[in-house]
């Protein structure tokens, strides 16, 4: 099979939580109800409702394309899931006790339009396996060539803020995004 392609496999026994939480906020083909989460995300432990500060874009084959403030962005993935759900552990520790600071939602960065995106955060016990599988599906290989960016950012969760992976595409006019103009994908309407 193809690495790319490689889904978990679904006979495969849930993992004990030896090795921390990951958090996963999903914005396209990983949420529920899309082909990709049936096959990377079998055995998630919990499924939210969250939000980002972000703008969507579409590729030509209507693959969804999420940018993110660089202001925005905590820490960038390595290839060392437990240190990743470390870093995460100890940024989201960090921003349970912050300074009072204004809601970073609707604020503009750089001039660029910057505004709510809606998605969902899965969470996994099992980063050492989950982690890898769903880095090669979004073609994210550190110190390589990548698709995608996997960034640690701030999410809103019921009115919480956490720390979440995500992946992030690059912009580039050579991949022909569109700007989306929805905050969610697929478009409502």
């Amino acid at each position: 099979m193809n690495p790319m392609n490689q889904a978990m496999n679904p006979t495969e026994p849930l993992k004990p939580n030896t090795s921390g939480m990951l958090r996963l906020f999903v914005y396209g083909t990983l949420k529920r109800g899309f082909w990709n989460h049936d096959r990377f995300c079998r055995g998630v432990v919990t499924v939210v409702d969250a939000v980002v500060r972000g703008r969507l874009f579409e590729t030509p084959s209507g693959i969804p394309v999420l940018q993110v403030p660089e202001e925005d962005i905590l820490a960038v993935g390595t290839t060392n899931p437990r240190a990743d759900v470390a870093t995460q552990a100890h940024v989201t520790a960090r921003m349970s006790n912050p300074e009072p600071t204004p809601d970073r939602l609707p604020k503009n960065a750089t001039g660029a339009p910057w505004g709510p995106v809606y998605g969902e955060i899965l969470t996994f016990d099992d980063p050492v396996i989950r982690l890898p599988a769903i880095d090669r599906l979004d073609g994210f290989h550190p110190g390589g060539p990548c698709l995608y960016r996997r960034v640690l950012v701030p999410v809103q969760v019921n009115g919480a803020d956490l720390s979440a992976w995500l992946y992030v595409g690059f912009p580039s006019k050579e991949r022909g995004l569109q700007p989306l103009g929805s905050s969610q994908w697929p478009r409502n309407g």
